[in-house]
């Protein structure tokens, strides 16, 4: 073999290890972005039961048949903390030191009662859904929309 040709081989074979080596460089970020990516908050408005059913005589319990069902559908314990949950009127609902559990629901009532698991209360003496119309929206610990359910508007159901 000439001194040209193991030359020429030497530089082939370099430039293609220089070219393996800058798409593994490439992909490499990628790959631990995938890994190092934090899992994004799923939480739905699942219901919402305005207009207290029976009659709305303001009583504890009538107050509290008024909720908002909140579901997390994912398998990741989600922390609500910082969380809000409001309506048109500006009515809001902060949960404090909350998290939900992978693929379970909480019912926010109304009125007033002893925080569970599985039911949280606002501690209220008034409704708070009106009943021909409104929008409940969830928003997370920086202010951002993570769900939002509405009724009785022009398109009217979920939105």
């Amino acid at each position: 073999m000439s001194a040209s040709a193991s030359f020429t081989a030497r530089r082939s074979a370099a430039a293609a290890l220089v070219a393996a080596a800058l798409v593994s460089v490439a992909a490499l970020p990628a790959a631990a972005a995938d890994h190092a990516r934090p899992h994004r908050a799923r939480v739905e408005i699942s219901t919402v039961q305005h207009g207290s059913p029976g009659r709305d005589d303001r009583s504890n319990r009538s107050l509290n048949r008024e909720r908002a069902q909140l579901t997390n559908p994912t398998r990741h314990t989600v922390d609500l903390d910082g969380w809000t949950l409001s309506d048109e009127d500006g009515h809001s609902y902060t949960f404090h030191h909350y998290r939900l559990a992978p693929q379970s629901s909480v019912r926010v009532h109304t009125g007033k009662g002893r925080d569970t698991r599985g039911d949280l209360y606002q501690n209220r003496r008034a409704y708070v859904w009106d009943d021909d119309r409104d929008t409940v929206t969830l928003r997370d610990s920086r202010g951002r929309t993570v769900d939002d359910y509405s009724w009785g508007h022009r398109r009217g159901g979920r939105r």
